[in-house]
């Protein structure tokens, strides 16, 4: 029996329902230790399942997927990659891995390529849990969130159970299961460039007294995005919209970046968030493209680095988990409870302390201490030391996140990462600048 529907999509009725009844499934389906209590059918059965899931390195890491195998009794095997890499693999070899760690606009690409396999709502455990701007597009206190790119809204949900196009609203189908968000600015390195306060907008990026010390993301849709957020900044160009530019403001745009490339502001165009982080601990860079986790770990090595809220706002993203469309039968049912697993909390309270937040806040906070809370979360000053996953030392007693609380810095979101309708323009044009 298998637990696909005849449309070959997530359903209710599965092979692990039948097992062990659907009480047992329900107190069983998450959280940690997820497989306690479970008969002994289930687990005999499932102990010889491996999901294999892929993403960037700064997702798929080791502890997390010890953490769930131990948790959930099959086994997690993760393999990093590079955004362009993961991308290729889903169009082209989509079967040989399970799960895939998603970027709200890398997935823009597989609408309509029958890659994925939508997720039924009723699914997932934690939709009620859930942060509004997963689910109905908007913040705690109601007003609607960024419109301008990608928002989790716009690619979500399916329109149908078939998977084949963006519902842009929500409806009873997923495309994934977010489990990580964050909002991401410029890092700086404050000893370097004279202190916290040097750094104020986006068009400091491409300010000529930074010149040879600064880095951008070499990926088109995220890159553009930190462009186009410090052009307009500058006023060289006013967009109608960042986050789908006309084919005019994308050549507009690439025209200056050329120009200021070729001037010598850039140090290095980075493909990966290791590439990112050494480049700044090194000094290589002073100010760049970076992301939340990546300004931590260059501060767990004891280096100065500063995540500024700039004054124009943030560029929001956010990634989540999602089955690939070869998996049906046991293998399907371990994939979903491993994607149910992601936001029961152990997880949630792990990427916490290395700046990224979860989409169903209140089952992290169980995994962190009152005062991580409080600094991670709330952005209020830390009561004791602050330790990243590892327990090395990343903020002092006293120090403040930048940026402050979770809302402080998400209801500034700007922009969205995004995938243009002149995608493929934009996409040449922007490695023509790269190669310039």
């Amino acid at each position: 029996m298998s637990d696909s529907n005849t449309d070959g999509t997530t359903g209710t009725t599965s092979r692990r329902r039948i097992l062990t009844g659907a009480a047992t499934v329900a107190g069983a389906a998450i959280g940690t230790a997820a497989v306690r209590g479970i008969p002994t059918i289930w687990a005999q059965n499932i102990k010889d399942i491996t999901l294999i899931h892929i993403g960037g390195s700064f997702a798929v890491i080791r502890e997390i997927a010890d953490q769930a195998t131990k948790d959930l009794g099959f086994k997690i095997q993760m393999q990093a990659v590079d955004q362009k890499t993961l991308l290729q693999r889903s169009l082209a070899q989509p079967q040989s891995f399970d799960i895939e760690n998603i970027d709200n606009s890398l997935i823009m690409y597989l609408q309509g390529k029958g890659v994925l396999k939508p997720i039924a709502v009723r699914d997932y455990k934690l939709w009620d849990k859930t942060l509004p701007m997963f689910t109905i597009g908007k913040y705690p206190d109601g007003r609607p969130i960024s419109a301008e790119g990608l928002s989790p809204i716009k690619i979500g949900f399916w329109d149908g159970p078939d998977g084949k196009k963006f519902a842009g609203k929500p409806t009873e189908w997923m495309t994934y299961v977010p489990t990580i968000f964050n909002a991401d600015t410029l890092g700086i390195r404050p000893d370097l460039v004279g202190g916290k306060q040097a750094v104020t907008s986006w068009k400091d990026l491409i300010d000529p007294k930074y010149k040879g010390k600064t880095a951008l993301v070499d990926d088109a849709p995220v890159g553009v995005m930190d462009v186009a957020m410090a052009l307009e900044a500058r006023g060289d160009i006013k967009y109608a919209d960042k986050g789908n530019m006309t084919r005019a403001e994308i050549a507009n745009t690439i025209n200056i970046m050329e120009g200021i490339k070729k001037s010598g502001q850039f140090r290095a165009f980075w493909t990966n968030f290791d590439q990112s982080v050494n480049l700044m601990a090194a000094g290589e860079v002073v100010i760049q493209s970076m992301w939340s986790p990546a300004v931590t770990a260059v501060r767990s090595r004891g280096i100065p680095c500063y995540y500024v809220p700039l004054k124009e706002g943030y560029r929001g993203w956010s990634n989540g988990l999602a089955p690939m469309a070869h998996l049906s039968g046991l293998k399907l049912d371990c994939a979903m409870e491993y994607i149910n697993w992601f936001n029961s909390g152990w997880h949630g309270g792990f990427i916490a302390k290395q700046g990224y937040y979860s989409p169903v806040p209140e089952t992290a906070k169980k995994f962190l201490t009152q005062e991580e809370w409080d600094y991670w979360y709330d952005g209020k000053p830390a009561a004791v030391e602050i330790k990243d996953p590892y327990g090395n030392l990343m903020e002092k007693k006293d120090a403040v996140r930048d940026g402050g609380s979770l809302w402080e810095r998400e209801e500034r979101i700007a922009v969205w990462n995004t995938v243009m309708d002149e995608d493929r323009y934009l996409t040449r044009r922007w490695n023509e600048f790269i190669s310039s």
